[in-house]
């Protein structure tokens, strides 16, 4: 056999061992490092360790699980009140561009539509009819604000209320909305009689159905044209 001394191949077996030898220094060095760790940090007595369990160590992880719990539940609540205010956000922004009205009449219209049970959607098709979004308008008969409310039936629901507070647009709407879903509730859900009853009056409406005509005059066809809802929310 050829002798491999000096050659490369040679040189390269010695460096190998060099190599495991420092990495056997450094395994010992470990281990001898562990012992010292060890026998520093002796298991305690067993009476000790269930002391010290059953007390601060113990105590702590269940405070912890517990903060913890309560950190996700708040985090949740306060995504889902984020997640809510959001498609509020959305649906305000979407009944505006639709109906063209200013964000500052189309937000009251929503929030309180939904406020008094009445479905958003029919709320933005009434008020759109009624007064074309028109805080001012008033009517030949005496029919104030966006949702032309009569003085007499608002004070039907609120004693307290005179004509020139239903100038303001939270309160007509409120009263108007109020109206409209006791309308809903009187003839049992049919939005178009309660649309009607809304617009001709109640003893219009009731004297057409004890005569048996339809008490229809288009009104009720123009503002629910397309629509598919029922009227009211829960």
């Amino acid at each position: 056999m050829k002798n491999l001394r000096g050659t490369y191949v040679h040189r390269g077996d010695a460096m190998r061992a060099r190599q495991r030898r420092k990495r056997l220094f450094i395994a010992l060095g470990f281990v001898a490092a562990l012992g010292v760790v060890a026998a520093g940090h002796r298991p305690a007595p067993t009476d000790a360790l269930a002391a010290e369990t059953e007390g601060s160590t113990f105590g702590f992880s269940l405070s912890s699980k517990a903060s913890i719990q309560s950190e996700l539940e708040s985090t949740k609540g306060q995504l889902d009140l984020l997640r809510a205010q959001m498609d509020r956000a959305e649906r305000i922004i979407s009944y505006s561009g639709r109906f063209n009205v200013a964000a500052n009449i189309a937000t009251p219209v929503y929030d309180i539509a939904q406020a008094e049970g009445i479905d958003p959607e029919l709320a933005f098709r009434l008020v759109s009819l009624e007064s074309d979004f028109n805080p001012h308008a008033r009517s030949a008969v005496g029919a104030i604000g966006l949702t032309q409310v009569m003085p007499s039936t608002a004070h039907f629901f609120d004693k307290n209320l005179r004509a020139e507070h239903l100038a303001d647009p939270k309160t007509n709407l409120r009263i108007g909305f109020r109206y409209l879903r006791t309308l809903m509730h009187n003839y049992n859900g049919n939005v178009k009689l309660a649309l009607l009853a809304y617009n001709r009056g109640e003893v219009a409406v009731a004297r057409a159905l004890k005569d048996g005509i339809n008490p229809t005059n288009g009104y009720d066809r123009i503002v629910m044209k397309g629509y598919k809802g029922k009227g009211i929310v829960d």
